[in-house]
């Protein structure tokens, strides 16, 4: 699933070839993809304005054209956008032509990932104020913030993490290795975790997603960068999908737990599960 480093990936492959160009022709082959927008009220908003950036906000890919019109892709699962790829290419869902002549194909196997309009940058504001909270790489994210976003609260420290209300563009497989790096057990409720350990936290997401992204993102199932290859953060995991194998730092057996309805991996002597509260 595309997380953080993996939409930013993509945006930083996208930004040469998008920016500056107007959109001259978009077939949405898949009229799922911008519900409840009928595809025809998407292409006449778009076709014939001119891309003015290209940005991230979590996990979205926004595009700015002229006049203040705002394209937000959520990738989902398994979309991604591929640069003059082979017209032969599995699932296509989207074409996106430019005034140069490059065709950009945005392909997506499951067909979950989204293409939603915002009009005005009022509008945008709208759309991404509930949905996201503080962007990790921004350098805004710490313990202090953590630990405000979690007053009130009791749930494990791991499905915390990835309500995108919270902390925008954390997923599955960064939040397994944000908190090995943190020393902090998924199953920790946040009302149990000190100042200390938050800090932790906070230091811990920074750290997976910078090497993340520096890796070029995880290829789990489908990930590719715009040019069709794959990431290779998969290759330097600390525990996530490493169930039976030995600890990197301390040798003992990672084990795969069940957390928040995400399987979840964990090494209960770096991370030490929370004891049982009592009655």
């Amino acid at each position: 699933m595309p997380e953080l480093p993996e939409v930013e990936t993509i945006r930083r492959g996208l930004v040469p070839f998008v920016e500056g160009r107007t959109l001259t022709r978009l077939e949405i082959l898949d009229p799922r993809w911008c519900l409840p927008r009928a595809p025809e009220e998407v292409v006449d908003a778009l076709v014939g304005r001119r891309i003015e950036r290209l940005g991230r906000r979590g996990k979205y890919l926004i595009w700015t054209f002229t006049d203040e019109i705002h394209l937000l892709v959520h990738l989902r699962m398994t979309g991604t956008f591929l640069v003059d790829a082979d017209e032969d290419e599995r699932y296509q869902r989207v074409r996106l032509h430019l005034d140069d002549g490059r065709l950009l194909r945005y392909c997506d196997p499951r067909r979950f990932g989204t293409g939603e309009l915002a009009l005005g940058d009022a509008g945008l504001a709208a759309f991404l104020a509930p949905r996201l909270g503080v962007e990790p790489l921004d350098g805004e994210l710490d313990g202090t913030r953590l630990r405000a976003e979690a007053r009130g609260r009791r749930a494990p420290v791991k499905p915390f993490l990835l309500d995108q209300r919270r902390v925008a563009g954390v997923g599955n497989i960064y939040a397994d290795e944000a908190l090995h790096r943190a020393g902090v057990h998924p199953l920790r409720p946040v009302d149990r975790i000190t100042p200390k350990q938050w800090d932790a936290i906070a230091d811990g997401i920074v750290a997976a997603l910078t090497a993340g992204l520096e890796a070029g993102g995880a290829t789990i199932d489908d990930f590719r960068n715009v040019e069709g290859v794959y990431g290779g953060f998969q290759h330097e995991f600390l525990v996530h999908l490493r169930k039976g194998e030995p600890c990197d730092t301390c040798g003992t057996t990672i084990r795969k737990l069940v957390v928040g309805g995400r399987g979840t991996y964990v090494c209960e002597r770096c991370q030490p599960r929370p004891r049982a509260r009592r009655a």
